[in-house]
């Protein structure tokens, strides 16, 4: 007992340093517990084959196709708008938007959408975006709350009670308890922030800013309004052709940047968009969109000459504008030593070498868009250049050419495929309705697998690495690695041992005050180690608990629950904290002054409800 008592002590301690990475410190731990024979590898090696880390696999893959397809982004810039000029619509409307999409998807993932978003509202609403950010933060713990899947320590206390012999939670089972803490968050932040955060003078939100977005670049160029769509119809001349026979450039002065292809079956949901460079062995389809640049009299005679139509703006729904999925764009800045200085355009060959199209040049501050085949290239010039995002990326290794402006496959990353926001919404929600009703003969842990797998194989995601990414592998080997340590703490009679102290100190006070202290070490250990690694440690002593004194577990473990996610009194108690810290400009003691008060305020009241919702 002494030994695993040592090791766990050891952890804790490197957990709250925080020097080592909190996954290697459970990884660590769990090699001492094997090492010492208090484990055996079957149980060691358990927690990697556990339901509730397959489940957070699946969902982190899940919400990454949410964020990945600009579901979340959409729903959300929509509901801010109704906002309006009004500070308190604005700070209902994030605290309520916020937890309703923190209710499905990780609260990390949930806060880094919305916080551009509402960094913005604010700005042009001339407010201060930090009497935001903390609720917004704060928001996405407690949406956590809502669902059997919004949360990690969710999934860890109905693992306790399956592993116990009791019947599992349903999907709803949270959403009372998620509720009560939106409306306590509501009741006690609206003036918490209003006296704490109100701070005058406005962010300097466009300082943090990593570069100009892809949007702002054609905006810039003015691409737009030379921008040109035309279709290939069934009677054009141009079909089965190549556009290197068509030499659009020298006969029409018209430069063919991209071919479009939508295939879409008679389900809408099924929309798929294939963007094309045009290359010069492109062979040309019906229907496919040619987007051209150039003056529009030019264009109308190559159209009238090849029997082309032209695309209205309002055609199909489809944007005036250039649209970003497998084709991109870049500024790339000419070195002096470059081989293409006072070179024409179409001698550089940047098609023919490089796969990418010039779309503009930048010259002290005066933008060249028309001729550019015949224009000179001057040492300094910045060109616009577009292609896939994989050429574009091919560009940064000829540093003594040119410098690529930005990182195009960071860029490529952060481009959301909108066109599969409704499949990625049909499938979150078949995944919820298999978890919710019982009839459908589906365990939780394979709903989520199963739409893991098909955002992936639908195509919401660009590749299947991109799924991977989403993946937060240091919290699934932490929870893994760390699941382990509750056997031990079982084998070994250190959870019987804490509890009965426990039991013995409080349980004379009957269940509530035993309840209470399971609430406040909780909320205490969460301050200094990460809540999911607390529900892990205390699920099983709130447990023993329970039934030291012959009452229900359900009450005790939902105490663990709330209280590992209620944690608002520091910034590094959960990673939503810590990211609006420099977004708002927080100091450590504004948690202290709001989410304290919070805290605590949130500790009595549910130390009240819990009982009468889960009855001992």
């Amino acid at each position: 007992m002494y030994i695993t008592l040592t090791i766990l002590l050891l952890t804790v301690i490197f957990f709250v340093n925080g020097k080592v990475r909190s996954d290697i410190v459970a990884l660590c731990a769990l090699v001492a517990l094997l090492v010492f024979g208090i484990l055996t590898p079957d149980e060691a090696l358990s927690g990697f084959s556990n339901n509730v880390v397959i489940m957070m696999v699946g969902l982190f893959v899940v919400g990454g196709a949410i964020f990945q397809t600009g579901l979340a982004k959409m729903i959300s810039s929509k509901l801010m708008k109704l906002a309006g000029n009004s500070e308190t619509k604005l700070f209902l409307l994030v605290m309520l938007v916020t937890s309703a999409i923190g209710a499905f998807v990780s609260n990390t993932g949930t806060v880094a959408i919305l916080l551009p978003i509402v960094v913005s509202m604010a700005m042009s609403m001339k407010m201060n975006p930090s009497r935001f950010l903390m609720p917004l933060a704060f928001a996405s713990s407690m949406g956590g709350m809502m669902t059997l899947i919004g949360t990690p320590p969710n999934l860890v206390i109905n693992n306790a009670l399956v592993s116990s012999g009791y019947d599992s939670l349903s999907f709803f089972s949270f959403t009372p308890v998620g509720i009560i803490c939106v409306l306590v968050g509501l009741v006690v932040l609206m003036p918490l922030t209003k006296w704490f955060l109100s701070k005058p003078g406005a962010l300097s939100g466009q300082s943090a800013s990593t570069g100009k977005t892809l949007k702002e670049l054609v905006a810039e160029y003015g691409i737009s309004g030379r921008l040109h769509r035309l279709r290939v119809t069934k009677d054009s001349t141009l079909l089965g052709k190549m556009i290197g026979e068509l030499d659009v450039r020298k006969k029409y002065s018209l430069s063919i940047i991209e071919v479009r292809r939508e295939e879409r079956s008679q389900n809408r949901l099924l929309k798929n968009v294939v963007q094309r460079a045009a290359d010069s062995d492109t062979i040309l389809r019906i229907d496919d969109i040619l987007y051209l640049t150039g003056s529009i009299e030019n264009m109308q005679v190559f159209a009238n000459e090849f029997n082309l139509s032209v695309v209205n703006d309002n055609e199909n729904k489809e944007k005036s504008s250039l649209d970003f999925y497998d084709i991109g764009v870049a500024e790339i800045v000419l070195m002096p030593s470059s081989s293409i200085i006072n070179k024409k355009i179409k001698d550089a060959e940047l098609r023919n070498k490089y796969n990418v199209n010039v779309l503009g040049i930048c010259r002290k501050k005066t933008y060249i868009l028309q001729g550019l085949a015949e224009e000179t290239v001057h040492s300094g010039d910045v060109l616009l250049v577009q292609g896939t995002w994989d050429n574009i990326a091919n560009l940064e290794k000829e540093t003594t050419e040119w410098i690529v402006v930005g990182r195009p496959l960071e860029a490529a990353a952060k481009v959301t495929l909108d066109y599969k926001a409704p499949l990625a919404a049909g499938i979150m929600l078949l995944m919820i309705v298999a978890m919710v009703f019982d009839f459908i003969p589906v365990e939780p842990v394979t709903a989520v697998m199963i739409a893991g797998l098909l955002m992936v194989l639908t195509g919401c995601f660009r590749n299947v690495e991109a799924a991977y990414k989403t993946i937060n592998w240091e919290s699934i080997v932490l929870i893994a690695a760390m699941m382990p340590m509750s056997i031990a703490l079982e084998k070994t009679g250190v959870s019987e041992y804490i509890s009965n102290s426990l039991v013995s100190g409080l349980g004379n006070y009957g269940p509530l005050a035993l309840m209470a202290g399971i609430y406040f070490t909780t909320s205490l250990m969460t301050m200094f180690i990460s809540n999911t690694a607390t529900a892990v440690l205390l699920a099983p002593i709130a447990m023993s608990s329970a039934l030291a004194i012959d009452v229900s577990p359900v009450p005790f473990l939902f105490a663990v629950a709330v209280a590992a996610s209620m944690c608002f009194a520091s910034p590094f108690s959960t990673p939503p904290n810590a990211l609006v810290m420099p977004a708002g400009q927080y100091s450590f003691m504004d948690y202290v002054k709001v989410g304290l008060p919070l805290q605590i305020i949130m500790a009595i009241v549910m130390i009240f409800v819990l009982p009468l919702l889960f009855p001992f």
